[in-house]
């Protein structure tokens, strides 16, 4: 699913990401911009829109989205704010002041680990809802069938960006590795804490298919408030075939608005879709035009950190890998590439560096020296250590603050290089209890050379080398042909 949808069919995708700025207050007055504060305390005048109340532009939202403009690679303009009127509960307003025709970033681009690029239409900014909760019945959190909805106004007013691509993205991968390389971005500039757990960010998907060869888009599809990259690729996926569907029975696919449920699978209507002039959109009169001077624009761009492209770059580049590598991709999502590149001037080997980072390293990845674990991966290359007695060894290097010796720790364990002898005599005894797997092997079976491998770590009560008890049984069919 991640390359082709059914034979004969492309996916087309457009995301649209809404994500909060990481500001102290919300966009138009000094209310708390705050998670998790208790319902309706977090509200003035202004974000309720009550009348004779007037807003006024936080500064630091400018600075944020400028920033996010640059990184990735938009034009950054004079822009104006609307008022976009819709009707509901959650909006105090009844409209949310927004920019239409007039974004702050145009017409910029993201680049995706494994190189293919994405346009970027816009990047514009706009005031957040409140939140409404739908509770009693069977409704299972959605308007239908509920008894009663409760209201919180503390996300009303709260600063977000819209950042809309290109109908770009052909398959699921592709759109689950968008959102995780703009959310990087995000948090490594520092515009938002992009916490898709939290509704920080949240991602909508324009899904729609065409057959292949087809340069006219069809009718699409939007897919509203995914809060997870697992969600995303589940509602892409399920929405292409259901339109497929469609149109192989001679159907239509109408356009319109649908909700993912996770529980279900599905994607279910909402409303037809809205087109502009539903909006009513019409500039905002108690707001001035912004316009950032050059000083401005010129203070942004410096102020950029090194983003995610460039540090998997550097980190490929020290450790003889592509920057599509899981272990670089993963080191610099986590944040944890900086240990990587020290751990390998310090002598690390840096294979095994980033194995243990992709695999056996979490947040705790920071607590570790660089040092000690350089000097775990050597004993590994060494043959000191199996993969497997080098994770054990990690743990407790790990549990002891991240500075304990791993080659003390080692030799507490009783963990020592096996001697080649005892181990061939031990892959024998393997080869001669179970006959039956040794000729499957021998007829070129590689799956079944796991029920010699196993008995012998327990024989050798894990001291043995996975990898050496491979090659050992590989040498054993070569010498018989």
């Amino acid at each position: 699913m991640s390359d082709t949808i059914v034979e004969g069919w492309e996916l087309v995708v457009g995301l649209e990401v809404h994500t909060e700025l990481a500001t102290e207050t919300k966009i138009f007055c000094s209310c708390p911009n705050r998670f998790g504060d208790e319902p309706n305390t977090n509200v003035c005048p202004v974000c309720l829109g009550l009348p004779g109340s007037l807003p006024v532009l936080n500064r630091q939202v400018v600075e944020l989205a400028i920033r996010l403009g640059e990184a990735v690679h938009c034009d950054v303009r004079p822009s104006i704010f609307h008022r976009k009127n819709y009707f509901y509960p959650d909006m105090p307003k009844d409209y949310q002041v927004s920019q239409y025709d007039q974004p702050i970033n145009v017409g910029g681009h993201l680049e995706l680990p494994s190189g293919y690029r994405v346009g970027i239409t816009r990047a514009h900014l706009e005031e957040d809802t409140g939140k409404s909760t739908h509770l009693g019945g069977d409704a299972g959190g959605r308007i239908h069938g509920s008894e009663y909805s409760l209201v919180d106004y503390n996300r009303a007013g709260v600063p977000l960006l819209e950042i809309v691509s290109e109908p770009d993205i052909r398959t699921v991968e592709q759109a689950r590795d968008y959102v995780g390389e703009l959310r990087a971005i995000l948090v490594a500039t520092g515009v938002s804490d992009a916490k898709m757990e939290e509704g920080s960010m949240r991602v909508d998907a324009n899904v729609s298919v065409r057959r292949t060869g087809d340069t006219a888009f069809g009718t699409r599809c939007e897919i509203k408030n995914l809060n997870s990259v697992r969600s995303l690729g589940r509602a892409i996926e399920y929405e292409a075939r259901r339109q497929i569907d469609l149109l192989e029975a001679g159907e239509r696919v109408r356009q319109e608005t649908r909700h993912w449920d996770e529980g279900d699978g599905r994607t279910h209507t909402l409303r037809t879709k809205e087109d502009a002039d539903d909006y009513r959109y019409f500039p905002e009169p108690d707001l001035v035009p912004l316009a950032p001077t050059d000083q401005w624009l010129a203070s942004a761009r410096a102020s950029l950190p090194a983003l995610p492209a460039q540090r998997r770059a550097i980190l490929a580049e020290a450790s003889d890998r592509g920057v599509a590598d899981p272990g670089v991709v993963s080191a610099v999502d986590r944040g944890l590439d900086q240990l990587a590149m020290e751990a390998i001037v310090a002598g690390g080997d840096p294979a095994r560096v980033l194995v243990h980072i992709e695999h056996n390293l979490s947040g705790d990845g920071a607590t570790v020296r660089p040092v000690r674990l350089a000097a775990l991966t050597r004993m590994e290359v060494e043959g000191k250590l199996t993969a497997t007695q080098a994770k054990a060894v990690l743990a407790d290097v790990l549990a002891a603050g991240g500075d304990a010796d791993p080659v003390a720790i080692a030799a507490a364990k009783g963990f020592e290089a096996m001697d080649t002898g005892a181990l061939e005599t031990a892959v024998d005894a393997a080869i001669a209890a179970d006959p039956v797997a040794w000729d499957k092997f021998l007829g070129g079976d590689d799956k079944v050379a796991g029920a010699f491998v196993g008995p012998v770590m327990k024989a050798t009560k894990g001291k043995a080398d996975g990898k050496a008890v491979n090659a050992l049984l590989r040498a054993r069919r070569d010498a018989t042909r």
